[in-house]
């Protein structure tokens, strides 16, 4: 089995009063696309930003073996995390972007021209030489994504980048994911897409009143989409048991 990129163990996160993250436990292997699902205010966005080490909680974290909160240019330089596309630079040019990014990260100009490469397969390069207020949300979904592909990261977090994207820009993505993930990348996407997650991703986490409720792989995945209300009804199941 390939090794574990993702590792999180017991992991605890409180915003002052609130209770967010309860315990959980989620380990991502090179070559897995993971669906982090669940419902809304379940603790998706604050556990993949827990993972980036820009969160205080309690509990064992590793990105490829690092703790984000002990070493944290280490890590960041193992992980990829796409931004929310509300805070990205909009004085900026999106080919601005990518060249600050990289800069920041240390990384080459052939590592520039596979983000450029990509901005072409997601129909992102007439825009590049744009500034980013000028963008779309779906067209600022694309480049927070090449931001996070950029220089190939062996562990990719993933919040919610579908949404505002058109049907192609969609497709595209999901084919980028899964020849990120075949090349020995874990990838950890957030999204309300049942659907994607049941039939596009290797394994789907619930992640529901701030634990992991449960966590299907690839061959039960398989057997939801055979059996009625697929995945769907899988989920709903648990939210009904734990009212």
């Amino acid at each position: 089995m390939s090794p574990v990129r993702l590792d999180v163990r017991d992991l605890h996160l409180d915003y002052g009063p609130e209770v967010v993250l309860r315990g959980v436990d989620l380990r991502v292997h090179g070559g897995e696309l993971l669906g982090l699902i669940g419902p809304n205010g379940s603790g998706k966005s604050s556990l993949l930003r827990a993972c980036t080490g820009t969160l205080e909680c309690r509990g064992e974290l590793a990105v490829d073996g690092i703790d984000p909160r002990r070493e944290p240019l280490a890590a960041r330089s193992r992980l990829g995390y796409a931004v929310d596309p509300a805070t990205l630079p909009g004085a900026l040019r999106g080919r601005q972007c990518i060249e600050l990014v990289a800069r920041v990260r240390g990384l080459d100009g052939s590592a520039i021209e596979q983000a450029h490469a990509l901005c072409r397969q997601l129909a992102l390069s007439p825009w590049i030489e744009r500034e980013v207020a000028a963008y779309s949300l779906g067209t600022r979904q694309k480049l927070a994504v090449v931001l996070a592909l950029l220089g190939d990261p062996p562990v990719l977090l993933l919040d919610e980048v579908l949404n505002g994207l058109d049907p192609l820009a969609a497709w595209q993505l999901k084919q980028v994911l899964r020849e990120r993930a075949d090349a020995g990348s874990a990838i950890v996407l957030a999204t309300h897409g049942l659907d994607v997650a049941e039939r596009h991703l290797d394994r789907a986490a619930l992640l529901l009143d701030g634990r992991i409720a449960a966590d299907w792989n690839r061959d039960e995945l398989a057997r939801l989409r055979t059996s009625p209300g697929g995945l769907e009804a899988a989920v709903v199941e648990h939210l009904r048991a734990a009212q």
